[in-house]
């Protein structure tokens, strides 16, 4: 009986996705541990940030726990990994559960950057906010839920990395209509280039036309949505290697969020 960790989720909370994470792969022998246990120790690395060698040592062996992250973040041929489709599940489900259709119609769209730290190898710089490191790219309803996930160098504009995440999800937004951005995302290109991939037009809430400090309406939704990311102390600075895994750190922020709310 290990020591409970606030990062934990219950039981009860983990038999929801218990079925898919147990279905990854062929089972060859009966697992020497709790899947539970590996599940609970990669949520502690995501809101501790300690290194994987750095695991207390009540939970599984670092090298079965970091095994599990691989296989369950590894790309498959339709281009999402297990957690994508364990987070775009728990979504939908989420969406239905508030008297919602499955699929929304609005997506608002934002974009955070993130400071690397020495052991990331990819990274660019962001003029704006004069950060060097990498950028995340969210579209999420207006339950703050993400419907789009997108992990760049910060070298890369809003407005591109926009482009590149509305174009790799397109057919999963097929049902947006309208795409609500800030004034980082003003342009005819801009907004022709979303009409033509995803055939949704373009609203820009501009802070400057409210002629005093105020909360955008609507824009605050994803706003939130970043501040439940800042939950994770992983997610404070990207250590990450490599792009993809700093993505499936954030599908798995977003992946936790949810299931607390079983």
């Amino acid at each position: 009986m290990r020591t409970a960790y606030p990062s934990d989720i219950s039981r009860e909370q983990f038999e929801v996705i218990r079925h898919r994470l147990e279905n990854s792969s062929k089972k060859t022998h009966p697992p020497d541990y709790d899947l539970y246990d590996i599940f609970c120790a990669i949520l502690y690395i995501l809101k501790e940030a300690c290194r994987w060698r750095s695991l207390p040592h009540d939970f599984p062996k670092w090298q079965n726990v970091y095994y599990h992250f691989r296989k369950w973040k590894r790309i498959k041929e339709d281009g999402n990994s297990l957690l994508d489709e364990i987070l775009n599940e728990l979504v939908m489900s989420e969406r239905i559960i508030n008297g919602r259709d499955p699929e929304p119609t609005m997506s608002i769209i934002d974009s955070k950057s993130v400071k690397n730290a020495f052991t990331a190898e990819e990274k660019g710089y962001d003029g704006g906010k004069k950060i060097s490191g990498i950028k995340i790219h969210a579209g999420v309803d207006i339950l703050g839920l993400p419907n789009c996930i997108h992990v760049t160098t910060a070298n890369l504009t809003d407005r591109n990395g926009a482009l590149e995440m509305l174009k790799k999800y397109a057919p999963k937004l097929a049902s947006i209509v309208k795409l609500l951005c800030d004034g980082g995302y003003t342009g005819e290109n801009f907004a022709d280039a979303v009409m033509e991939l995803i055939g949704a037009a373009v609203e820009i809430a501009k802070r400057n036309e409210l002629h005093k400090f105020a909360v955008i309406p609507k824009r605050w939704i994803v706003e939130r949505s970043f501040a439940w990311l800042d939950h994770c102390r992983r997610l404070w600075k990207n250590c990450e290697r490599l792009i993809h895994t700093s993505h499936q750190m954030v599908t798995l922020a977003f992946i936790s969020v949810l299931l607390k709310r079983y």
